[in-house]
């Protein structure tokens, strides 16, 4: 998903093995992912979505004369935060030790690698439709108990 304000950015899904990187596009306030040599397109993580970076993660300070704050962390599940509130910034990655940080709060610049994509779910397939077919088939030579 890419987050509410960069929907005037031009946009692709995250792929497995993508290498990415932090940035601030050119038609939006909003920070978020682009691939690497493809820095006007925005690349949109589904939540559950795996990530790696080459180095701790470290969030922008608010304000000019803060400092950055490292996270410590090198590896994150993508995630959306506060759905109820649409013009809230929602991307945000969630750590192993529970912190969770918004996209647009990353520092520019950071490198990511796209480590894995969410399951999905799949429709049965012919072989699970069989075995199905013949525990209900079995259920009814036994008298019709399931």
């Amino acid at each position: 998903m890419c987050d509410y304000s960069l929907h005037f950015v031009a946009s692709r899904p995250a792929r497995e093995g993508d290498k990415l990187v932090s940035t601030r596009f050119r038609t939006s306030p909003t920070r978020g992912f682009a691939a690497i040599g493809e820095p006007d397109m925005a690349v949109c993580l589904l939540p559950g979505t795996e990530v790696a970076f080459e180095r701790d993660v470290e969030c922008a300070a608010a304000f000019p004369f803060m400092r950055t704050r490292s996270l410590k962390q090198k590896v994150a599940r993508f995630r959306q935060v506060n759905p109820e509130q649409p013009t809230r910034h929602h991307d945000a990655l969630e750590f192993p030790d529970g912190q969770i940080a918004l996209v647009t709060d990353l520092r520019e610049g950071q490198r990511a690698t796209v480590l894995q994509l969410p399951a999905t779910e799949r429709a049965p397939t012919a072989g699970a439709a069989s075995i199905q077919k013949l525990s209900f088939d079995h259920a009814l030579l036994d008298g019709g108990r399931l």
